[in-house]
C-alpha cells in the first residue's frame, strides 16, 4: 500500500483523515508531537512521535517509511491564542511547515495536501465565498496559513512541488462508530461547547451576539462533517497522484446554519433543552461565513454527504462516550 506521512495525524481532523486513507487503501504514518493530539487516536498505522520543527527526526521518519506524499495537519489553530502569542504561531505554523516541506523535498516527495482554512479570507466581502475571494486575514492564525499557501505556490512554480491547499470552513462531528472525535482542551468550537452544556459539563452555552444582519440575528457558519473533510483529503491526494496541478479548494456545504438554528438542531437530536445565555458580540466575529463549493465539485468530484443532524448526532454520541472515559 502507498505510504502517506500524516503530520498532526493524532489530532481531530488528521485522525479522521487517517481513517479515510486506510479505508481507501493507503498506509498512513502518523507524525505528531502530542501537544494537541492523542495517541489513542492513532489506530490505522504506525505512530512516530516528533515535532515538525525537528528536521533530523523528520528525515529519519521519512527515510524509514518512504512515503509517497505528505498530508500536513500539524498546526496551532486557536485564533484567540494566535493574537496573544503570535511568535509561537509563526514559529510552529510557518517555520515548522517549511522545515517539513524541505525534509519532504530532500527525500524526493513532490506531493503535499495542506490543511488550510477559510480564515485566510478574513472579513467576507461576498457570500458564499469562492476561492477567488480576497485573502486578507484578520489574525495571526489566518496569516500563518496564508503564508504557507503562498510558499506552496512558489514551490510549485520554482521547485516542482505540487500541492492542494484545502480551506476548511467549520469542521464538526465525529466518527459515528465512536473510535475518534473532537477532544480539545480548552474547547472553543460551538458544537462541542453546546453539547457539553447539554450534558451538564458546563453551566450554559453562550450566544455571542443576537443583532447581526442575519435572518434570526445570530451569526451564521458553514458546518461540514469531519468525515466529509477526510474524504476530500483522500480525493486531493489522488488528484495529485494523477498529475493534478497545484490549487486551493474550499471545503464547506454551501449552506449556512445560524447559532439559533444550531441550538434547535442539537435540542432536536438530543430530545432535551440546552441552557443558553445571551452575550455580547465577540470582536472579529463575522456575521456570515459560507463556502462556495463549486470548485471542490469540479476538481475533486467532492460534495459533503452528511447533513447537520448527522453531524450533531455523531458529535453527541462521541461526547456522551467521553463522559464514561472520565
Amino acid at each position: 500500500m502507498p505510504v502517506v506521512l500524516v503530520t498532526g495525524g493524532a489530532g481531530y481532523v488528521g485522525s479522521h483523515a487517517c481513517l479515510a486513507l486506510h479505508q481507501a487503501g493507503f498506509a498512513p504514518v502518523v507524525y505528531d508531537n502530542l501537544s494537541n493530539g492523542h495517541e489513542a487516536f492513532v489506530q490505522w498505522g504506525p505512530f512516530e512521535q516528533g515535532d515538525i520543527l525537528d528536521r533530523e527526526r523528520l528525515d529519519a521518519v521519512i527515510a524509514l517509511h518512504r512515503p509517497v506524499a505528505v498530508m500536513h495537519f500539524a498546526a496551532l489553530i486557536e485564533v484567540g491564542e494566535s493574537v496573544l502569542q503570535p511568535a509561537r504561531f509563526y514559529r510552529n505554523n510557518v517555520i515548522g511547515a517549511l522545515t517539513l516541506i524541505e525534509a519532504a523535498q530532500a527525500a524526493g516527495i513532490d506531493k503535499i495536501v495542506f490543511s488550510s482554512t477559510c480564515a485566510t479570507y478574513g472579513e467576507p466581502v461576498r457570500v458564499p465565498m469562492d476561492e477567488g475571494h480576497p485573502q486578507e486575514p484578520i489574525n495571526p492564525y489566518g496569516r500563518t496559513k496564508l503564508m504557507i499557501e503562498q510558499a506552496l505556490s512558489d514551490l510549485d512554480r520554482h521547485a516542482g512541488l505540487r500541492s492542494v491547499s484545502l480551506r476548511y470552513f467549520n469542521a464538526a462531528g465525529a466518527d459515528p462508530e465512536g473510535r475518534i472525535g473532537e477532544r480539545h482542551s480548552p474547547e472553543t468550537h460551538a458544537i462541542p461547547l453546546a453539547i457539553q452544556a447539554l450534558l451538564g459539563q458546563r453551566a450554559s452555552f453562550s450566544v455571542f451576539g443576537s443583532d447581526y444582519d442575519t435572518a434570526d440575528g445570530t451569526a451564521v457558519r458553514d458546518y461540514v462533517h469531519v468525515l466529509d473533510l477526510a474524504d476530500a483529503h483522500v480525493r486531493a491526494l489522488r488528484y495529485l497522484m494523477d498529475g493534478g496541478a497545484t490549487t486551493a479548494i474550499n471545503l464547506g456545504t454551501g449552506t449556512g446554519t445560524s447559532v439559533r438554528a444550531l441550538i434547535g438542531a442539537i435540542e432536536a437530536v438530543a430530545g432535551a433543552a440546552l441552557p443558553v445565555v445571551e452575550a455580547q458580540r465577540r470582536a472579529g466575529d463575522a456575521p456570515l461565513l459560507v463556502a462556495n463549493g463549486t470548485r471542490a465539485r469540479e476538481v475533486l468530484g467532492w460534495s459533503p454527504s452528511r447533513d447537520l443532524a448527522e453531524i450533531v448526532g455523531s458529535a453527541l454520541t462521541w461526547h456522551r462516550a467521553e463522559l464514561t472515559r472520565g
